[in-house]
């Protein structure tokens, strides 16, 4: 029952993240010409890829899972932290410990790869594990 409430959490924020950056995309797609319009020649294609590029550096495609044991009375790897970084190395690392009657949450911000919270172990492994 714990492992499918934590599977149901992390599905929610993955469908939060996805719907965010359709969001975003739709409003970019909004501001900007149709496909017909874009440029024929190779300075404004450049042009359109550089600007693609400085898009992207927002959008969080740094991700890793770090699963572990948090106690060593439980088996089975139900405890989790999971990086969400952009180019930057700025977001969030979200990590569940499960224990034998609860489990908890707790969300970190990060930025430059780093957090002013203290991580753990395997948060700080997380983001390691993202960072390109």
């Amino acid at each position: 029952m714990l492992v499918l409430a934590v599977l149901a959490l992390v599905v929610a924020l993955l469908a939060l993240l996805l719907a965010v950056v359709g969001l975003r995309r739709q409003g970019a797609a909004r501001r900007r010409p149709g496909a017909e319009s874009l440029p024929e020649d190779v300075p404004g294609l450049r042009q359109e890829v550089a600007a693609l590029r400085r898009e992207a550096r927002d959008a969080l495609r740094h991700l890793a899972v770090v699963r572990y044991d948090a106690f060593g009375d439980m088996g089975g790897h139900l405890s989790w932290s999971l990086a969400l970084l952009d180019d930057a190395g700025n977001g969030v690392v979200l990590t569940s410990i499960s224990g034998r009657s609860e489990a908890r949450t707790y969300a970190k911000s990060v930025a430059g790869w780093t957090s002013e919270q203290q991580l753990s172990p395997e948060e700080s492994e997380a983001i390691a594990a993202a960072r390109p």
